[in-house]
């Protein structure tokens, strides 16, 4: 199954929201649901 982002960019996405950026935000700005953000954190 094709994923809409590489590993390279979901680790990209991690790492700013390590940085302070706060999650809703992030993921208004790269196109993608809370809900997946906190499935990629998980894993």
């Amino acid at each position: 199954m094709r994923t809409r982002f590489s590993e390279e960019q979901i680790i990209g996405f991690l790492r700013e929201a390590e940085a302070g950026m706060p999650v809703k935000e992030l993921c208004r700005k790269h196109g993608f649901s809370d809900a997946s953000y906190y499935v990629w954190r998980s894993k």
